[in-house]
């Protein structure tokens, strides 16, 4: 008699398997923390150069951090149970403790800049990417300089030339702070000699040459033997020959330096050769104009349908160097479809397009050279 509820017989050649993972690890590190807290099992104490102390567990500590466990399994501290750890304060170690057993941290302007130093000793790469990513976000003229010179110490990539950029796009706002007259002499001759500079021009908002010598002038002992060579870069022929005259030319660090004079003779040569049409002109890095963003343009991208065809009014410009997206001002009005150009490379002219399934015949302008750059409508004849 057949029995249709027989459950078939699995063939012996077969290997029984089933894979059962557990989706609560979250839970299991409540329970480490929870111990740590209460001091129970823990097998290592951190202590400060503060005088703070932090309970651990060594093998907690070594699976998130390369340093611990280079620590806890090669070095002489694998058979000590307090262990100093130097450079380091107890708040922000026991931040970083805390994050181990919890996944979370709180960053803030405060506590960011001496996080990155310490999770760049205890490799918590995933830290210092959001300490990077946040300080990116923070970029300004008052605090750019300090952030470019903490990503350069400490290997940020990305935040380096971030911050590398906004000094150059801003280079008028940012050397008018007292934060310009700290940069290394590496930095400074790597700023002046930039050709993505943006500056009007070597004299006008910006004076590349003032701005030498007030850095030169701030610790005139240890910069002046510097001079020569940041004139290097500085590109006097493109300045006014009144200029020259007025402001290089009475300027004693130039008039004492045999080298700095060179440059200005230079300088009022290209104004005696530029006279002369059957002469050629010497051309040299300080004879050619700086072209800022030739390598830094952006990607505009303006209004659209959204998800479920929603037309927007927003406005985002992609940086490719540094694989960022920005947030602009929104449009008056949300349109997909229009026609946009761009005119030195300041003014964006959004031209027509559709709304509510309603052709535009207006035209929107975005000025991206103002402090404030907002949408405004213009007016056709």
């Amino acid at each position: 008699m057949d029995n249709s509820n027989k459950i078939p017989e699995s063939s012996r050649c077969e290997l029984a398997k089933y894979e059962y993972k557990q989706s609560s690890y979250a839970e299991i590190f409540k329970v480490l923390q929870s111990l740590r807290k209460q001091q129970l099992f823990c097998d290592i104490k951190l202590r400060t150069d503060d005088g703070g102390v932090i309970f651990g567990h060594k093998v907690v500590l070594a699976s998130a951090s390369p340093y611990f466990h280079e620590m806890f399994t090669n070095f002489e501290e694998k058979n000590q149970d307090i262990v100093l750890i130097k450079h380091f304060d107890s708040t922000t170690l026991l931040h970083l403790v805390d994050y181990i057993y919890t996944g979370e941290i709180v960053l803030t302007e405060y506590n960011v800049k001496v996080m990155i130093p310490a999770v760049n000793i205890l490799q918590l790469q995933e830290v210092k990417a959001a300490c990077c990513d946040f300080l990116q976000k923070q970029l300004s003229f008052t605090n750019c300089i300090c952030i470019y010179s903490l990503a350069d110490l400490h290997s940020c990539t990305e935040l380096l030339t971030s911050s590398e950029l906004y000094i150059q796009q801003h280079f008028a706002d940012v050397v008018v702070g007292n934060e310009f007259l700290f940069l290394s002499s590496e930095q400074i001759d790597k700023l002046i000699g930039s050709n993505e500079l943006e500056v009007p021009s070597e004299e006008k908002v910006g004076k590349v040459f003032e701005n030498v010598i007030r850095w030169v002038k701030h610790d005139l002992g240890s910069r002046k033997c510097i001079l020569p060579k940041l004139m290097e870069h500085v590109r006097l022929p493109l300045t006014s020959k009144k200029y020259i005259l007025k402001k290089v030319v009475e300027e004693p660090l130039i008039n004492n330096c045999l080298k700095c004079k060179d440059n200005v003779i230079e300088a009022l040569n290209f104004y005696l050769l530029k006279s002369d049409e059957l002469t050629t002109i010497p051309h040299n890095v300080r004879t050619k104009p700086r072209h800022p963003g030739g390598l830094h343009k952006v990607i505009l991208v303006v209004g659209g349908l959204g998800s479920g065809e929603v037309i927007l009014d927003s406005t985002e410009w992609y940086y490719p160097k540094i694989n960022k997206w920005q947030s602009g001002p929104k449009m008056i009005t949300p349109r997909c479809g229009g026609g946009i150009s761009v005119v030195k490379d300041n003014f964006v002219f959004y031209m027509g397009g559709i709304n509510n399934r309603s052709s535009r015949q207006s035209i929107e302008v975005l000025d991206l050279s103002s402090e404030s750059p907002c949408w405004k409508p213009t007016v056709t004849s």
